[in-house]
Order: structure tokens, then sequence, then C-alpha cells
């Protein structure tokens, strides 16, 4: 009886895994034609040797995936950075086995970089160096991403409507995206200086680029951008790391949100940012809170005080892209307010505004993937040089 028991259990999975697989390739086989490239490879950039008991290791090196057109028609390259317990699956593919981002940007002439983080994924790890590991739960797939309409943690959250599935937990996409979630380092002030300097790295090595992150990788964006403006031609940050300095806790309605502790003490950054007036320190700037929000359900932005100090190196166009029902979605505007009140030129594009919507944070890897891209694909072509 038992060794029926396990047996039946051993095929339910056997068929749940089928099940998985077979929902991909039936979903790849409606995709676009193959690609026509010149250069399909990898490299790594940056990384450090220190020594750990007599011995000599590597950390903090970056994994590339490089991804180079027939027909390059562009100019720059494109670089994206995946963003937190993400890899860069999140752009060369989607949990129901579509095509994603990389693709999509290499049929349209750019030569596209993707990369995982320092510390996660195939960029190795060394724990000596980075401090230990966090995993994440399970749980917080669905509850930020594939089925956030059910928990309605933030006012938005009801409006999601993209995710590739039923969005229930044993679903062939819920579960892509589950096992596609990687540990990471868990310290937050470990990971900007990793990724900053193999960013930089990696644009000494293949020259001026566009700057794609996504969510938590918005941290790594200015000061990568601040350190080498000449290096960065163009900044498309999706959701980034937000809002400035504190950090919003969701706790469903009526409040909604909670503040959080300080997270970003450069405003938009962990790291020290180029000022002017210079700061010798974050507490340097002062910041108030706003009295009232811009909009209903939007949280009130941290600002700084009159006069502001400035940003002067981030002279490059960058484009903030949000989603409808994102978490994002209560105050990617304010990151927006901040680098405005810094001097900064960004553009903000609401994909509501375009007509898209129902999008959750994970925007790349959803139904309408491609109506996402083609946004930032026409924000390009009137931010930067006509085709070459």
């Amino acid at each position: 009886m038992k060794r029926g028991m396990a047996g039946s259990g051993i095929w339910s999975a056997l068929l749940g895994i089928a099940a998985v697989v077979a929902f991909c390739l039936t979903t790849a086989r409606a995709a676009d034609p193959p690609l026509e490239l010149a250069r399909d490879g990898f490299m790594y950039v940056g990384g450090k040797t220190m020594q750990v008991d007599g011995r000599e290791y590597f950390y903090g090196q970056m994994y590339v995936e490089i991804k180079i057109p027939a027909h390059q028609t562009h100019p720059y390259p494109i670089i994206m950075v995946h963003g937190g317990s993400m890899s860069g699956t999140n752009y060369t593919g989607t949990p129901d086995g579509r095509e994603g981002w990389a693709q999509y940007f290499v049929r349209r002439g750019y030569a596209v970089y993707v990369v995982d983080q320092p510390g996660r994924g195939r960029s190795g790890f060394l724990t000596a160096a980075s401090g230990p590991m966090r995993n994440s739960e399970r749980s917080n797939s669905a509850s930020r991403f594939v089925s956030q309409e059910k928990f309605k943690l933030w006012p938005q959250a009801t409006l999601h409507t993209q995710w590739p599935g039923t969005g229930a937990a044993d679903d062939p996409a819920t579960l892509q995206l589950a096992m596609s979630q990687l540990p990471a380092i868990e310290d937050f002030n470990q990971q900007q200086p990793l990724n900053r300097d193999a960013l930089i790295a990696l644009m000494e090595k293949i020259g001026p680029s566009i700057l794609l992150t996504h969510s938590q990788a918005g941290a790594f964006t200015w000061p990568v951008a601040d350190a080498r403006p000449d290096l960065v031609k163009a900044i498309v940050a999706v959701e980034p790391n937000g809002p400035p300095f504190y950090q919003v806790e969701f706790i469903g309605a009526p409040d909604w949100f909670k503040q959080g502790p300080l997270a970003l003490p450069y405003g938009i950054s962990i790291l020290p940012l180029t000022y002017v007036p210079a700061v010798t320190a974050a507490s340097d700037l002062q910041i108030v809170q706003q009295d009232k929000a811009d909009g209903p359900d939007l949280v009130r932005c941290w600002v700084q005080q009159d006069p502001p100090r400035q940003l002067p190196n981030l002279k490059m166009p960058i484009l903030v892209l949000s989603s409808e029902a994102s978490y994002h979605a209560p105050y990617d505007h304010c990151t927006v307010k901040y680098l405005e009140q810094a001097g900064v030129k960004p553009t903000f594009i609401r994909l509501a505004d375009r007509g898209i919507h129902g999008n959750s944070h994970m925007v790349m890897v959803e139904k309408n993937n491609k109506d996402s891209a083609a946004v930032i694909e026409q924000w390009l072509d009137h931010a930067l040089p006509a085709r070459e």
C-alpha cells in the first residue's frame, strides 16, 4: 500500500512537470521565426579576488549573455539588468514560452547584453566577501506579480489582467516564475557597489550603451550613470527601486500605505551621488514629506526642501516606465518628482496613458510584453540619434 501511494505521488509529480514543459513548448512553437544573429554567446566582466584561508577566490564578477543581430541598425547596445530575486531570464523569455524583450530588441537591430547580477544565477557568489544569501518564499510571486488582484494589498492591484495563465499556485506559468526566483545577497548595501562596478566594467568593454533596468536594479542605475555619464547614452528605468528615501509597505484597505524604513539615504541610491552643492553625508540632504498626495491612491512623496540640491551628471535621456496595476503605481511618480526637483529631465510614461492596461510589476513577461517593449522602442527612437 505504501509503495503504491509513493508511486502515485511520483507519477503525479512527473505528470505535472510534463504539463509545464508541454505548455511552454506549445506556446514557443507559435512564436516569432528564428532570429538572425551575428553572435550568440556570453562573457564575464568585473570581478575581484580575495584570500580566504590561504586560497584565492573570485567575487563580484558578472555573467553577460550576448546577442548581436545579423543586421545591427542602432549604434548603442542595450544592457538589460533584472531586479530582486530574479535573473537575466526575465528578458530572454516568458513563463509561457514566448520571446522576451531581449529578442524583441535584437529583431529591431539592437545589440543586447543581458546580465545576471553579481552573486546571482551564473555570476557566482562568495560568502566571505558579500555575506549570507537569502531566498524568496514562493508566496512572494503570488501577492506581488501573479495574482495580486486576489490579495488587494494596494489600490491598483485589482486592475491586473495580463498574467499569462490562471494565476493559480500550480498553474504552469506560475510555477515557471516561482521556480525562476534565485538566492540573492541578503545585504542590499553589499549588492549596490558590486553591481555598479560590474556594469561600469561591462560598458568600458563594449562602449557607450543604453542602460535598461528593472525594479531593484533601478538603484544601481543612478550610481552607474553618475560615475560614467560618458558611457550611459540613455536610461530606461522600468519601475525603478523606490520611492525616494523611505520604503512603502502595503497593508490593504482602507489605509493602503504604511511608511517603511529608510532605504535610499541618497534619495534614489544607497551609494553617494554627485550633488551640487556637494554633500559630505546623506544627512546633508534636507527632506520633507508632502502634506497631501498628488492624487487619489498615491503615496505622499518625500522631496528635498528648497533650494534643492542638483544632480548634474544625470543629463542623458531618461525614461521612467510604470504599469497600471503594479505595486509601483502608487509611487513611481515620486521618483520622477525627485529627479525633476534635482534638475534632471526624465520622461515619465504610464502604460495606461498609452492604452496598455492591466500590467503588474513583471511587465516584461506578461501577455502583452511586446506592447510595452514597443513603447520603449518608440521612446528610444526619439531620444537617441537616428539608425545608422
